[in-house]
């Protein structure tokens, strides 16, 4: 169980310590944050509310820890990434359980997180050595003008200390996507997790705290955004953010100083559907795409553009397998779990209403239950409607009709997002042409858009994000290029 065995150090009470300076800490606040459960709609977790004077120290800790972990050994910190990786993995069980009860996650899917998280570990400990072994060795005869007196050495080095923000909907899984390659690159790290998965992340921290990282270089402080979010991420200390979410990114990228920005901001991933297409294969990723997880997923199929043509027979195959979907708690493995909040279901059935009041079809019956909202496909949406635009993050899932694939490419591109998208066709020629027209950071060809395996780039345009993710790309992003030039007294030429 959570909170239990060798985790019993990270509870006192019923209230979940922090992490700073190697230690588990109660908050000088004497408050806590209250996690609610989804599903009962009633408290299930507490964490400590942390002050500002709390983060002053453990951004004091976290730069004078980054100073020694820079001169640990590559092959030590990876020593060390594969060991937090493998103890990740041990204690899967309660760190799932935790992800079932914050954030509705499908125990199966929970546990899933868990072990792409120690698989991700251990990646990005490979990675991290092959990449920061090498620097580049440039001489100056090739530019024009000059004589061969000069030798470029460049190296990457760390940063200093990196923010890492991830978001309640892969907490566990998206905060390990920003530690690792944060650590392998020589930084320390200050992780602020989301409220609702914040329980999750603790134990995920301990886990690093076995595997014998040293004291200050990992932290994990828990608080009200509203209290030290933005001085977290306007604090001075900080060198460097890494923030998935919603538009609170753009409102940091606003306020954050000259530092690198790595930020996901959501989307409205487009899916759209040529008349060639294989609609058994569409029908499947529409439900895989656009319904795991609840529809909770910045990848999530938000939009369905199909050719008239092919519609009312691909809108038939997904209503089939929508009838089949479960609905009920994540203990029970369901396929629709209640979303993460009240909020968020109240903000998801406005958008069903205002659909309803402008004449969309609903091929279901809207239900709703508390945070559960069954599955919903809305037929005959037009652009008027604000699900043709808005990001749900629900199991809602909208049809635009379109009379062209110009039409499509023009609706996904009129869009202030520009995560992923897909499109479904047996001809690869024209596969290619509605890549390069969609302004998305990926296109799925034939498969519903995802964030993965996670070595690939990841990334979004405009109000989707800053940057670009995946191992390699974070490694890189959490480093800078240092130049150390030998001048020579006069030009030397090898075998010259």
């Amino acid at each position: 169980m959570a909170g239990t065995g060798v985790f019993a150090e990270i509870i006192e009470g019923e209230v979940y310590k922090y992490y700073a300076d190697g230690e588990w800490k109660l908050s000088s606040s004497g408050k806590s944050v209250s996690i609610v459960n989804p599903t009962t709609r009633k408290t299930q977790y507490k964490v400590q509310a942390c002050t500002q004077e709390e983060v002053n120290k453990v951004m004091e800790t976290a730069k004078v820890a980054q100073k020694s972990w820079a001169k640990t050994p590559l092959w030590k910190r990876a020593e060390l990434l594969h060991k937090a990786a493998a103890i990740l993995k041990e204690h899967k069980a309660p760190i799932a359980e935790a992800l079932v009860k914050e954030i509705a996650k499908p125990a199966k899917d929970a546990v899933t997180e868990v072990v792409r998280s120690g698989d991700l570990i251990s990646y990005c400990a490979e990675e991290g050595v092959r990449l920061l072994g090498q620097g580049a060795f440039l001489v100056s005869d090739s530019f024009p003008g000059n004589e061969r007196t000069k030798y470029c050495l460049t190296s990457k080095i760390p940063l200093g200390v990196v923010l890492a923000i991830p978001p309640f909907n892969y907490p566990v899984n998206l905060a390990v996507s920003k530690i690792g390659p944060a650590l392998i690159a020589g930084n320390s790290l200050v992780l602020k997790p989301p409220t609702q998965g914040a329980v999750a992340c603790l134990h995920m921290v301990h886990c690093f705290q076995l595997a014998g990282f040293p004291k200050g270089l990992i932290s994990c402080i828990t608080g009200k955004g509203s209290e030290i979010g933005d001085f977290l991420t306007m604090h001075p200390g900080v060198n460097c953010i890494s923030f998935t979410g919603g538009d609170t990114g753009i409102a940091i990228s606003k306020k954050a100083g000259m530092i690198p920005l790595q930020m996901e901001l959501g989307g409205k991933d487009a899916c759209i559907v040529l008349e060639d297409a294989d609609l058994d294969l569409v029908a499947a990723n529409i439900i895989k795409g656009g319904f795991s997880y609840s529809g909770q997923r910045c990848t999530a199929v938000k939009v369905i553009l199909v050719i008239e043509s092919v519609a009312d027979s691909l809108v038939e195959k997904v209503k089939a397998k929508v009838a089949k979907l479960t609905v009920g708690p994540p203990e029970d493995d369901c396929d629709i779990t209640p979303v993460v909040s009240e909020s968020s279901a109240n903000f998801i059935e406005g958008l069903v209403m205002d659909a309803k009041q402008k004449g969309a079809t609903f091929c279901q019956e809207y239900k709703r239950e508390g945070n559960l909202i069954w599955p919903l496909l809305l037929d005959h949406v037009r652009p008027d409607m604000r699900i043709a635009w808005e990001e749900p993050f629900g199991p809602v899932l909208p049809v635009i009709r379109i009379g062209s694939v110009e039409e499509g490419i023009h609706h996904c591109n009129a869009s202030n997002f520009g995560l992923q998208g897909c499109v479904f066709t047996k001809d690869i020629n024209k596969a290619m042409l509605i890549s390069d027209a969609m302004e998305t950071g990926t296109v799925q060809i034939n498969s519903a858009p995802a964030r993965g395996p996670d070595h690939f780039p990841f990334q979004g345009i405009k109000d989707s994000g800053i940057g670009s993710q995946g191992i390699t790309n974070s490694i890189n992003m959490m480093t800078k290029v240092k130049s150390t030039v030998i001048n020579l007294p006069t030009p030397s030429y090898t075998m010259g």
